[in-house]
């Protein structure tokens, strides 16, 4: 055979296409649902085959989902492709959404890859083919997780705009994070990841498990995250796949979620056991939860004693302004229009809401609510589903999210009591000593913004 010869029969030989199998649980998806399906069905690379799992659904999920079963063909680039979606009603399960990812993962585990979408999540069409080419790129790579931000566009009145603000510039923020910690993503969302069966296989084989999922963590993702890193495969999140996921358009509703995340995420890195799981406080892909804790803290402590201090010095006519205090204010601001900016589809929204300060800053105080909440439900020790919790709010039920308000009010009752009750003497050396603390903490703390801020984003867009 010539050179022509074998050129020619090596380019006529089959080239191996990586299988994927979707994976979507759906838990009352009947508003959001057709959409997800129309997204992957939109895709420049087809999923080899789509399960929706439906568990413990009252409402026209199934049936809707029902409308687009069997087999779908495109062609794309002059190339026939072909994928077949299948619907699962697996009924009342106890597991919910564990149970329901675990079902789907015995339906696709012979496949390359897993993956996993939320039936709030709509992708970008080219996102399970960006996904497939940067997993299939490096077998070192267990799981890869898409851009998430959310759509803004439906929502309209004064709560539900601020509150989808407030969740976009923080995952542009946390997106932002793990871009540049070399790409390496601490937790793999359910909401649009990719993951290797093999690494799959071989976190339940370290961790004894017959199934990817475990039931008894609040923050099923996180512990697979940490699990799969563990095995020794890296987590990472995508430099190109987008993906839009189902943002909280009522405090009641998003209190219930980020307490369910942020607890979840205590259990994890709290050093013991709790149950059955068990506590890894040096877990690499924890550090960026430490530091998020962390500055929270830093950032209830300031806030707080700011307005202690402040009310207190007016009391007592002892009040001095100094411009040096518009510095954090302002260097706050000036990251978080950094941030915006840094959004692949950035609005006027998003900038209203950094430029002008007070959303950002309020969004900030819900959010110190939130772990507040998380941080005493932990260290309370109370059994509590937090899964039926968030159901129970998203419903319309529940006021917890009112707790971390009365207890602010009285505690402030409390301090202005206690505040007239000291002698002049008493009240003098308590400011002597507060503002100079304060403001040693506030100068590292705005220290540590203006590195942040001038931080190069090398071109990433989150």
């Amino acid at each position: 055979m010539d050179a022509v010869g074998f050129a020619s029969s090596v380019e006529s030989m089959a080239v191996h296409r990586p299988t994927i199998g979707c994976v979507i649980p759906a838990y009352n998806e009947e508003d959001s649902i057709a959409a997800v399906l129309e997204s992957l069905l939109a895709q420049t690379r087809l999923p080899d085959v789509i399960h929706v799992i439906a568990n413990n659904t009252t409402d026209k999920t199934v049936e809707i989902a029902s409308r687009y079963a069997g087999p779908h063909f495109r062609e794309i680039d002059g190339e026939e492709q072909f994928t077949e979606v299948y619907v699962h009603d697996i009924g009342t399960n106890k597991d919910k959404k564990v149970g329901a990812l675990n079902y789907g993962y015995t339906l696709v585990e012979a496949c390359d890859f897993l993956l996993g979408v939320d039936g709030d999540t709509t992708a970008d069409p080219d996102a399970v083919r960006h996904l497939e080419a940067e997993i299939s790129s490096d077998t070192r790579i267990g799981g890869i997780s898409a851009i998430f931000s959310i759509d803004d566009s439906p929502f309209t009145g004064p709560i539900a705009p601020f509150l989808i603000a407030g969740q976009r510039a923080q995952f542009a923020a946390f997106n932002m994070q793990n871009m540049l910690r070399g790409r390496n993503m601490a937790v793999l969302g359910g909401q649009f990841s990719i993951f290797s069966t093999l690494a799959l296989r071989q976190a339940m084989k370290d961790n004894h498990q017959s199934s990817p999922w475990v039931k008894d963590s609040e923050v099923e993702d996180s512990l697979l995250s940490l699990q799969i890193k563990s095995a020794g495969f890296l987590t990472k999140i995508s430099a190109q796949a987008r993906a839009d996921v189902g943002g909280m358009t009522t405090m009641r509703g998003l209190d219930a979620q980020q307490v369910k995340w942020n607890f979840g995420a205590i259990e994890l890195m709290w050093p013991g056991q709790r149950g059955d799981t068990k506590g890894q406080p040096l877990h690499p892909n924890l550090r960026l939860r430490w530091l998020e804790n962390l500055s929270m803290a830093v950032n209830a402590f300031t806030r707080l004693m700011f307005i202690v201090l402040l009310i207190a010095s007016l009391s007592i006519d002892a009040f001095v302004f100094s411009p040096i205090w518009l510095v954090p204010p302002v260097i706050a601001t000036l990251l978080n229009i950094r941030t915006a900016v840094a959004m692949k589809k950035v609005n006027y929204r998003d900038i209203l809401f950094a430029a002008t300060l007070a959303p950002a800053e309020i969004y900030m105080w819900v959010r110190l609510g939130h772990f507040f909440r998380a941080w005493t439900k932990f260290l309370s020790r109370k059994q509590t589903d937090n899964w039926a919790a968030q159901a129970k709010a998203e419903r319309g039920s529940g006021n917890g999210y009112l707790v971390p308000i009365i207890v602010l009010v009285l505690s402030g009752a409390a301090l202005v009591f206690t505040w007239f009750q000291l002698n002049s003497m008493v009240q003098s050396t308590i400011l002597w000593i507060g503002w100079p603390i304060l403001g040693v903490i506030t100068a590292i703390q705005t220290f540590t913004m203006l590195l942040k801020l001038v931080q190069r984003q090398r071109g990433y867009k989150v």
